[in-house]
Parts: C-alpha cells; sequence; structure tokens
C-alpha cells in the first residue's frame, strides 16, 4: 500500500477519540501507513434529546457513514452498539477487535456497591435497557431506587454523583478503560443482573466495500470469535425489529473446558423499564464458523423471546 496518509473517521467525543486513536495505531504497525483522525460531529453528539425519542438507531453513525461514502474518510470507527443492525450494500464491516469488557458499570457516591444503595436511591441512565433490568432486579431483591433520565459524556454523567443530584449512574466499563477511568468505578455489574447492550465493549471498523486492498489491511485486526458473538446479538436485536435504545439487553459468550472453547451461549432479556414485566431467555449452540451460523443462532433466540411476548414490551419497535 502506498505511504499516503489514511483518513480515519471518528466522533469528537473524548472516548471516539480514545478508541479511534488505538485503532489508528494498531492500523499504523499493520499498513506500515501513516493515519490521521478526521473529527466528525454526528446528530446525537449536538441533539440534547433523550435517545429513546430521536430513536437512537443511527445517530452516532450516519455523519461517519455519510463521509465514507462521499470518500472524505477511508474508514470509521464506530461502538459496535451504535451501529443499526441492517448493513449497507455499499459499506462492508472490515474488522471487529477482540471485544474489551462489556460489563455495565456503577459509580456511586461514597464508594457504595449497587446493592448497599440507600433506600429512594436515584441512579442515572439514558438507556431503557438498564432501566428495565436495574427495576427488574431492585423489585426482586426489595430494593428501593428510582431510575433516572440522562444524556451526556463521562465527565457530565459522573458530574451528576459528584455535584449530589444523584447518588449514582450506570456506564459502560468498556469505555472507561479506553479512557483510563476505570478505577472510578465503586461496582461491576454482573452480566447475570444486567445484560449488556447487543455489542457493547467492541468496536466496529467500516470502510467501503470496493477497496479490497484496505478491507484486507484491516483484516488483520479482526477478532473471529467478538465477531461471532456481536453477530449473534444484533441478530437478535434485528429479529425483535428493535433499534438500540430500545430495552434489550444480549450477551453472546463462550462455553471453555480448559482451554478447549465448546459452545456459544447467547442470552438475551427485554422488559418495560419499570421492570414489572421481562422476557428473559437463553440458548447454546456450536461456536459459529460463519455470518450465517451466528446470524441463526440470534433469531432463534428472537424468536423464543417473541414467543413469550417481547414485542408487546418495547414500545416503539424500529422499522
Amino acid at each position: 500500500m502506498s505511504e499516503k496518509a489514511l483518513r480515519l473517521g471518528t466522533r469528537r467525543s473524548k472516548l471516539a477519540m480514545a478508541q479511534s486513536g488505538q485503532v489508528a495505531e494498531t492500523v499504523r504497525e499493520v499498513t506500515g501507513r501513516p493515519v490521521e483522525l478526521v473529527e466528525i460531529t454526528t446528530y446525537g453528539d449536538v441533539s440534547r434529546e433523550a435517545l429513546a425519542q430521536i430513536g437512537g438507531t443511527g445517530v452516532f453513525v450516519t455523519a461517519l457513514r455519510d463521509a465514507l461514502l462521499k470518500g472524505e474518510v477511508d474508514f470509521a470507527v464506530h461502538s459496535l452498539k451504535d451501529l443499526p443492525t441492517a448493513q449497507p450494500g455499499e459499506l462492508v464491516l472490515a474488522a471487529v477487535p477482540e471485544r474489551e469488557d462489556p460489563r455495565d458499570v456503577i459509580v456511586a457516591r461514597d464508594a457504595l456497591k449497587f446493592t448497599d444503595l440507600p433506600r429512594g436511591a436515584r441512579i442515572g441512565t439514558g438507556a431503557p435497557r438498564r432501566m428495565a433490568q436495574l427495576n427488574a432486579y431492585a423489585r426482586a431483591h426489595g430494593l428501593d431506587i428510582e431510575t433516572v433520565p440522562i444524556r451526556g459524556n463521562v465527565d457530565t454523567r459522573i458530574g451528576y454523583v459528584r455535584d449530589g443530584e444523584l447518588d449514582a449512574v450506570v456506564l459502560a466499563a468498556a469505555g472507561l478503560n479506553r479512557i483510563g477511568r476505570i478505577d472510578e468505578v465503586t461496582d461491576f455489574l454482573s452480566v447475570d443482573t444486567v445484560l449488556p447492550a447487543p455489542g457493547q465493549g467492541a468496536l466496529a471498523i467500516e470502510c467501503a466495500a470496493d477497496n479490497a486492498e484496505l478491507i484486507a489491511a484491516l483484516g488483520e485486526l479482526d477478532d473471529p470469535f467478538t465477531r461471532a458473538a456481536v453477530t449473534a446479538e444484533r441478530s437478535l436485536l434485528a429479529a425483535l425489529e428493535a433499534g438500540c435504545s430500545a430495552p434489550v439487553g444480549a450477551l453472546a459468550d463462550l462455553l471453555v473446558d480448559g482451554q478447549i472453547v465448546k459452545e456459544m451461549r447467547l442470552r438475551g432479556v427485554v422488559g418495560t423499564t419499570d421492570g414489572t414485566r421481562m422476557v428473559q431467555l437463553s440458548t447454546t449452540g456450536p461456536v459459529p464458523q460463519t455470518h450465517d451460523q451466528a446470524w441463526a443462532l440470534g433469531r432463534e433466540l428472537a424468536t423464543g423471546m417473541l414467543a413469550q411476548g417481547a414485542a408487546g414490551l418495547m414500545g416503539e419497535r424500529a422499522h
């Protein structure tokens, strides 16, 4: 490949810049070419509306994809959980690098754990998925909490706790890891308590479908197990016809016996934001070797969830 700098499209947030910077460094090593970051403002970055109100799907992605299609950047880095499940034909998901910690975490006042929060504790999150599962867990375990919708970057969200406006906020472990602030976490939420968003903790590296040379180079960053897992999770989301702001959690993980990977387990949950009604199921099968096999795993679980009434718990469905 020539020495001309590769242009990497990224959102402007501190987190997006950090994760894009990490990808840029790896791409430099793989290709031997310089990589420059091109900062792009997305609708989701400037809108102050709740994600559930603006639809969620694609609000952090569309501007980056437009820049790719216009040839203004050579490739783009997204948080995979922000990607709509339908892939445009002109673009290709060239790599899904190894996933970071997919769990959600709590940053609470007085270094409190989730289960030690006082009665009536106010917990901030912008995700209906987190609200649904936290409220369901609280109901089941006799906890008294109030989930409060918030928006904003990491500083803004943690600021609500520091200022005493909220008792705790929920964030993604992966994001705090990538910006070097994981030490501010007061509790890691088990995936048995809160299933993450489909694709949470993973990055998506996208480029034009007709750039075979770049696709091959970026493919060096791909992690097959992560790709299979997030494909199954996103298939579940697509089959539920839900957008990325819907109250859907999903996680595919590998079942390992000693050093041998045996199977892949996919867990899914959907519920009303007040936590009163939940559908939670899991399925286990051979580790998918192809995109179609991973996609089939997600569809299978979604079929079971829909049979148990999942569609009625999601409010507005994305079409």
